[in-house]
């Protein structure tokens, strides 16, 4: 058996330092590099915690499945075409933002970060009524290439229809083109496919919120 790879402080180098994203040389063995693209300082960086803090390390983001019930349309999942900028493409994604820095170290960042994203970027408030709530508490985006990860969070909201929903509240470089409000039906064929209902690929957080909404464990 292959001896494990061993990264450290002292073998990580900052090869990029910008606001927004950072690459790491994490040097595992003599002349051995892996590059790791990261939102994290040095000091958060995945690779180089202990297992016990690996096991208690907060996600960067949450991914909103957001699914709408209605007596009139019965329920629907929300998804929206959001311009991502590596696919220079408006993909089908599911509503997703960044944990504030200043609710990092809350208890319920991942829900307070879910409902702030679905109303900057639905238009929809979410209220004490509804039900939200984590579904898994961290999921790696890429781990081959970044140590990025989202906690995955549903909201189950009730809606009047859709003139509550709006994509004004888009901010900085996000750009939003449409979404879409699909029955069960409409999201087994779309997973059938693989592509959307204008012919695209779409991300694997889309993927998940589309199995998620089918296999009815929301409802749970």
């Amino acid at each position: 058996m292959t001896e494990k790879p061993v990264v450290g402080r002292e073998n990580t180098d900052t090869l990029l330092d910008t606001r927004f994203i950072k690459v790491y040389d994490l040097r595992y063995a003599p002349g051995r590099h892996y590059y790791d693209a990261s939102r994290r300082e040095k000091e958060e960086l995945v690779a180089l915690k202990s297992d016990t803090e690996f096991r208690t390390m907060a996600p960067d983001a949450a991914t909103c499945i957001l699914i709408l019930r209605s007596e009139r349309e019965g329920d629907r999942l929300f998804l929206q075409y959001e311009y991502r900028y590596p696919a220079g493409r408006l993909l089908l994604s599911p509503p997703a933002g960044l944990i504030d820095r200043e609710d990092a170290g809350k208890e319920d960042a991942v829900i307070l970060t879910a409902k702030r994203e679905i109303q900057e970027e639905t238009g929809i408030k979410v209220r004490d009524t509804d039900r939200v709530f984590e579904i898994n508490p961290l999921v790696f985006s890429s781990p081959g290439l970044t140590d990025e990860c989202n906690a995955l969070v549903c909201a189950v909201v009730s809606s009047d229809g859709e003139g509550e929903l709006s994509q004004e509240g888009a901010e900085g470089s996000e750009y939003f083109d449409g979404y879409v409000l699909l029955s069960e039906e409409d999201a087994r064929r779309i997973l059938r496919e693989g592509r959307d209902d204008r012919g695209n690929f779409y991300s694997v957080y889309t993927w998940a919120a589309l199995i998620y909404f089918v296999s009815g464990m929301w409802r749970e």
